[in-house]
């Protein structure tokens, strides 16, 4: 018992947040067309959670063994890295989590659609597959891609546009081109928090040999990068609700924009371990900004 603040704390319960953003957004932009289902919503929240403590837990422990936790770290200080968990013991939560994903993922697509094994079921059980090996290949392995500067892309296509899509496919059973723009929108401020991540970690990161986009732009090329996908985000998903008519409830997310402008100003201001306290607000922010654009969608 004594060590589940230990787990808890591996957990990074501060991400979560930013892994459901996704999820309410495709929700509630199917739901704004009048589709809705709470058993695969629920799973869907259970699946996503276990894929993100998943993809947690491996990026502590591929950090580990690459040498990238250390202190000079500027991050909390994890786990295995103080000695209260061992290695063992982490690795079993990890393939914990692994059977959890993969159980809470078969119920969801068992329940979203007729069988298993019809196309759309075999669809969504190779992306949930998917998400399984990219949570785990982000710093575990040889070839790990987030210390090859690919770690921006795969958060922007898993935490964006799959998360979105995907809800929004789960309850509808359909795709529409339009709906890639608020599924960009997510992943372009997902890419933010993990861009935020990294240039909080530049120094420790470059002495590692980990080549995020921070170390590959250096600190002030990645600060302009970081302004560019916040307003990418509030341009696609203005975009998409311009698409669907110019009602002002539409554009209600953009009550969140003095939110973002002050986490830009912070951004810009500080470096280093003061860059940490953008993390929350950053994840934060996104979530109520999706919840507001699927609120707005019920407007159309």
């Amino acid at each position: 018992m004594s060590k589940i603040k230990y787990y808890i704390a591996s957990f990074r319960l501060r991400t979560l947040p930013l892994s459901l953003s996704g999820i309410f957004l495709g929700t509630l932009l199917a739901a704004s067309e009048g589709y809705f289902n709470w058993a695969p919503f629920l799973l869907a929240v259970v699946t996503t959670l276990c894929l993100q403590i998943l993809s947690n837990l491996a990026n502590e422990l591929g950090d580990l063994q690459k040498g990238t936790d250390n202190e000079e770290r500027l991050g909390p200080i994890r786990s295995i890295q103080s000695g209260a968990l061992s290695l063992k013991e982490f690795k079993r939560t990890i393939l914990l989590f692994v059977l959890l994903s993969v159980l809470s993922g078969t119920a969801l697509v068992s329940t979203a659609f007729e069988s298993l094994l019809s196309t759309d079921g075999l669809i969504m059980l190779m992306l949930g597959a998917a998400s399984i090996v990219a949570a785990i290949k982000y710093t575990v392995g040889k070839n790990a891609y987030g210390y090859h500067g690919l770690g921006d892309v795969f958060v922007f296509l898993f935490f964006g546009l799959l998360s979105v899509c995907g809800a929004y496919f789960l309850m509808t059973h359909r795709l529409s081109i339009s709906i890639f723009l608020p599924a960009t929108a997510v992943g372009l401020l997902s890419t933010g928090v993990l861009n935020l991540n990294n240039m909080r970690d530049i120094e420790n990161d470059r002495l590692c040999g980990k080549r995020t986009l921070p170390v590959i732009l250096g600190i002030s090329k990645a600060k302009v990068y970081h302004f560019c996908l916040i307003i990418g985000a509030f341009v696609a998903m203005s975009s998409y609700m311009g698409l669907c008519g110019f009602r002002p409830f539409h554009f209600i997310f953009w009550f969140t924009l003095p939110l973002f402008l002050i986490h830009l100003k912070k951004v810009v201001q500080a470096e280093g371990r003061g860059l940490d306290p953008q993390l929350k607000v950053l994840s934060l922010s996104t979530l109520l900004f999706t919840l507001l654009a699927g609120w707005g969608a019920f407007h159309f």
